[in-house]
């Protein structure tokens, strides 16, 4: 997005309340990311977990929109994005509620004591394909580290009864995704599809997951509109985060 260059540089993104370092990270700050941080439901969040948090993207917009008493985990496999995200951590406004781990998830769960009332992740979705730049690229956008059905297995491990896991897929992905979800006993209350604009077809989902049934919301968001200027929707969702807005 042309818009964003004012702030994004080649080492990282400034928001309005933080900036991310994302130099040592295989992914950068995008858009995906930071739908979903806006996205997610925080009414009556406790605490928070990152699965995969990358550059600690995810960490810091939910610093940012919950209460001061809420602290966040982040989680991250790979040693130097998590030194990475220690230090985005470390160097933001709310560096006393965020503690990142350089950890596999699936391990860190069968330790963990507590139980949380958001789980977010902006997980790896491709199945493995054309060689990737590194190793650590690879890791973070190939299933091969950390499929599905093993990131489904370790939240369902830390939910809390009424929390939720949200997600953000390709659409394809991302319904397989709920499917799959579904048949182990979850249960789909939000969904959002996303699309470019009004003329194409959605190219992301974002879902919301719970363990507890209750009432089914979804919606759709368009990124742009007719004239290619961002949709009131998309300017509404990130408005907080984004300074061109």
């Amino acid at each position: 997005m042309s818009d964003q260059k004012a702030v994004l540089r080649r080492d990282g993104f400034t928001f309005k309340q933080f900036f991310v370092a994302h130099d040592r990270c295989a992914m950068k700050v995008g858009t995906d990311g930071t739908l979903l941080g806006a996205w997610v439901p925080v009414v009556n969040v406790k605490s928070v977990l990152d699965i995969g948090t990358g550059s600690g993207l995810l960490a810091l917009m939910l610093a940012q929109r919950t209460a001061d008493d809420v602290t966040i985990e982040a989680v991250e496999l790979d040693p130097v994005a998590a030194e990475q995200a220690a230090e985005n951590a470390k160097g933001c406004r709310w560096a006393s509620r965020i503690n990142v781990h350089c950890a596999d998830i699936r391990e860190w769960a069968q330790q963990a004591t507590q139980r949380y009332s958001l789980i977010v992740s902006n997980p790896p979705f491709f199945e493995q394909g054309s060689s990737c730049a590194s190793p650590e690229r690879a890791q973070a956008r190939y299933t091969t580290t950390l499929d599905h059905q093993a990131l489904l297995s370790s939240a369902e491990q830390l939910i809390a009864e009424e929390g939720f896991f949200c997600v953000i897929m390709p659409e394809t992905a991302g319904t397989a995704f709920s499917e799959l979800a579904k048949s182990q006993g979850w249960h789909v209350r939000y969904r959002t599809d996303v699309a470019d604009n009004e003329t194409r077809l959605p190219h992301r989902v974002m879902l919301a997951l719970s363990p507890t049934g209750g009432e089914y919301y979804s919606d759709r968001l368009v990124i742009r509109g007719p004239d290619q200027t961002y949709s009131e929707g998309y300017c509404s969702l990130t408005q907080d985060f984004y300074l061109f807005m």
